[in-house]
């Protein structure tokens, strides 16, 4: 790629936080019309990076440029926006009951003589500017009737109303289907090509950088590593990069079910938050030594399918089987004492308790037996802060202190955290939900190697997860959900990844509702 001026230049940046230097003196060009991936594992300080060049937070030291100006010490979103920066979170900033047009241009509406909100003007603008930057959209669809890739589209156009020319993606696949996926890359790759935009790319899916990145930026502990060109390196360098070692990612060999159903699900339904059917006569089953994945775009059942198992959510109809005895009416508590732990796929909603210390979330489950409470009445401090030290070594969970709220610490270390305290729990049964969602590579490699020895020990895992790579590693039977229904069921190695879509969004496979 040609040589360019730096369109942003971050020169000697260090960011302080309690305890915690996240970035560590970082110098780094980004260059006009590249797409710049951003790598590291959590902690690493990528994120933090990002959100000051965004206005999020200020530097503790140093200068960052965005075309050749200053950003001054009052920098923040609206203001980097003015110089044309703009950024798509991993968690989408919209209002579900607005329209797509509204939510574009919410706060910055266009009006007649000033005073009137100028609807059909705003509807009209929306429509042609998806239309110029190859993104359509329906003005007057409401937001929280789209899919995930359609709400995405939605935030990108809304960067882009703005004048940005500078556009950050955070982890922008984490939810998306491989249509949708392979979609938002097509758009990456024309607004870079056609409108000269530069984009940078923060995630943990080596296999998009590669595809989709001019260069690569690789940070580690607050510090940035190097930069190479993508044609020069590979995945296994960039993870050597970015954890210090090197990362193996071989193919897992499929494992050998014992013919003992362990949980059985039948004919399950139940009702979503909003009192609408999210599970329809789901019946699935989970043998001893055997990893069942689901695949399935967000929102179509899987969160209340594993609510309705660990009996978070009450059922309409079916039943949920362990070992062959119904527990259908069992609360969570009845559930786990039956020998099912369960990762959720919203860790600071039910995971964990975000104002409570690291200590007492690692505990959580524990903390009444005789090593952590004399006769229930007196909490053995030491005792737990020992225990919780050796999860937080063993899990590595990064943290300013065990005695810290949990919810100070990174998303990655949140995750595990919850991760270390179910995995220690010697359980039959695990059901497990995200379980790498926003974890670095190094520590994905150490979580399926953990999933994979609780199968290996005779452990029934039933696995949800929007990473298909991951679902297509790990799993030895693979079910699809789409609108709270099974659509397709296979045997490892029966379907691709690519070919997988199609049940994924509705296709159906001849007698899997039946199966």
């Amino acid at each position: 790629m040609q040589e360019s001026p730096p369109i942003v230049q971050f020169s000697h940046v260090s960011m302080q936080f309690p305890g915690v230097l996240a970035n560590d003196d970082v110098s780094l060009a980004i260059r006009k019309g590249e797409v710049f991936a951003l790598v590291g594992e959590n902690g690493a300080g990528k994120s933090t990076l990002m959100n000051l060049l965004y206005g999020l937070q200020k530097p503790t030291l140093g200068a960052i440029r965005v075309k050749g100006k200053p950003i001054g010490p009052r920098h923040d979103p609206l203001r980097a926006m003015a110089m044309g920066v703009g950024m798509v979170h991993q968690h989408f900033k919209l209002v579900p009951s607005f329209s797509v047009a509204q939510n574009i241009a919410l706060g910055a509406e266009p009006r007649r003589r000033g005073v009137l909100y100028d609807m059909k003007s705003l509807n009209r603008e929306v429509a042609a500017l998806g239309e110029r930057f190859g993104l359509p959209v329906n003005p007057t669809d409401t937001v929280g009737e789209l899919s995930i890739g359609l709400q995405q589209r939605v935030e990108i156009l809304k960067a882009l109303r703005r004048g940005a020319d500078v556009l950050i993606l955070d982890e922008p696949t984490a939810v998306l289907t491989p249509s949708e996926t392979e979609e938002l890359f097509q758009v990456i790759r024309r607004i870079v090509a056609e409108q000269g935009m530069t984009v940078i790319l923060i995630t943990h899916k080596l296999g998009e950088v590669m595809r989709l990145s001019d260069r690569v930026g690789v940070m580690r502990r607050g510090k940035l590593i190097g930069v190479v060109d993508t044609p020069h390196t590979d995945e296994r360098k960039l993870a050597a990069m970015m954890v210090g070692r090197e990362v193996i990612f071989d193919e897992i060999r499929v494992g050998a079910p014992s013919p003992q159903k362990v949980l059985e699900v039948q004919a399950l339904s139940a009702l979503d938050d909003r009192g609408l059917p999210a599970v329809r006569g789901v019946s699935l089953c989970v043998h001893a030594g055997e990893i069942v994945g689901v695949c399935g775009v967000e929102g179509n059942g899987q969160t209340e399918l594993t609510e309705c198992i660990m009996g978070m959510r009450p059922q309409t109809g079916g039943t949920v089987l362990l070992n062959g005895q119904d527990v259908s009416r069992l609360d969570p508590r009845g559930i786990r004492a039956r020998g099912v732990s369960w990762i959720p796929d919203d860790r600071l909603r039910t995971g964990l308790s975000a104002k409570a210390t690291v200590t007492e979330n690692l505990l959580v489950g524990k903390q009444r037996r005789p090593a952590f409470s004399a006769l229930g009445i007196h909490f053995r401090k030491r005792a737990a802060r020992r225990y919780a030290q050796g999860l937080a070594e063993a899990f590595d969970i990064r943290s300013g202190g065990l005695e810290l709220p949990v919810g100070s610490l990174s998303g990655g270390n949140m995750q595990k955290a919850i991760l270390a305290r179910e995995f220690s729990f010697d359980s039959p049964v695990l059901v497990i939900s995200q379980p790498t969602r926003g974890v670095d590579i190094g520590a994905i490699e150490f979580i399926h190697e953990k999933i994979l020895e609780k199968r290996n020990a005779g452990c029934a895992i039933l696995l949800v997860s929007a990473d298909l790579d991951e679902l297509f590693r790990l799993s030895d039977t693979l079910v699809t959900l789409y609108g709270g229904q099974i659509t397709a069921r296979f045997a490892a190695g029966q379907v691709d990844p690519s070919g997988i879509s199609y049940y994924m969004t509705g296709g159906r496979q001849e007698g899997a509702l039946d199966a």
